[in-house]
């Protein structure tokens, strides 16, 4: 209860500081958000996991660029168990997750237009990510990534950037690894991620739509928690998102629904295993996530 308890006021704590930030700048756009899936899965668990996710966004531009903050809050049904005093009783896990990251253009800081083959802009982007649960394995994850970003010439947007990347993390049993090179507290070895985010408006007459998402691929970082070799991960999501507004002509880019879908391949880095599967010595069912989305959004 405890750690919902801090994760519910992290959660408002930090949706108060983004939106006093996008206040302060030059254009925003912010929205809560909520979306839903039945199929997800979990590290060490063969079952399928309902979610239900909230989470706050804002992306600000301002003189010399933009910064983007989203806060997740992730509500598990029982299947994903939170870690209480009577195993068996617990109702589902919280997880709280936060991403920020600012781009700093260099066309607008060195005064010149970036313009070469697709590309329309360049930025340096410099960021990270924490995530914890309450689960008995207590994740901790601090992630922190820096490199180049190229804006592409489509319609709306679409952002592909190569980024050095760092990543450390906690967790409750990794003394139990010792034996295989593992940790409770592991510091992963130095990697790349590639990531791409986008937005594209599609019009379907007069209905306003629009595809939106990101897909990362993060290499292999070293040894994990349990001491095994880690593998290139592949975390995707999309959605196609109906304007409300444009359909019942009320104010437009306020309500947008729509359907989605998420994959997280060698989910943490870990190597996929499907239940049943033979698998190494110390090693886990590690399942990979394939599962619609069903996704609201209310912009302000």
């Amino acid at each position: 209860m405890k750690n919902k308890i801090f994760a519910a006021l992290g959660f408002a704590i930090l949706t108060f500081f983004a939106a006093v930030t996008a206040s302060a700048a030059d254009w925003s756009d912010t929205f809560i958000g909520f979306r839903t899936g039945t199929d997800y899965k979990q590290t060490g668990n063969p079952d399928s996991i309902k979610k239900d996710i909230i989470s706050f966004t804002s992306v600000s531009g301002y003189s010399l660029g933009q910064n983007f903050v989203t806060v997740d809050l992730l509500m598990s049904d029982r299947t994903d168990p939170a870690n209480t005093a009577s195993p068996g009783t617990s109702k589902g896990a919280y997880d709280a997750d936060l991403v920020y990251h600012h781009d700093l253009d260099f066309g607008k800081l060195f005064k010149t237009k970036i313009d070469f083959g697709p590309v329309r802009g360049m930025s340096l982007t410099a960021g990270g990510e924490y995530e914890t649960e309450d689960t008995m394995f207590a994740p901790a994850t601090f992630k922190a990534y820096v490199g180049p970003t190229f804006f592409l010439k489509v319609p709306g947007y679409l952002n592909v950037g190569v980024l050095y990347y760092r990543e450390w993390n906690h967790n409750a049993f990794g003394g139990y690894s010792a034996n295989y090179g593992g940790g409770i507290n592991v510091r992963f070895d130095p990697t790349y991620m590639v990531y791409a985010a986008w937005g594209i408006p599609l019009a379907v007459g007069p209905v306003k739509t629009l595809f939106e998402g990101f897909a990362n691929y993060t290499g292999a970082k070293g040894k994990d928690g349990s001491g095994i070799e880690t593998k290139p991960e592949t975390l995707a999501r999309a959605y196609w998102m109906l304007d409300l507004g444009s359909v019942f002509g009320g104010k437009k880019n306020v309500w947008m629904i729509g359907p989605g879908w998420e994959y997280w391949h060698n989910k943490f880095g870990d190597p996929t295993y499907e239940a049943g599967e033979t698998r190494p010595p110390n090693t886990q069912v590690n399942p990979k996530t394939s599962t619609f989305v069903a996704a609201l959004e209310w912009h302000f």
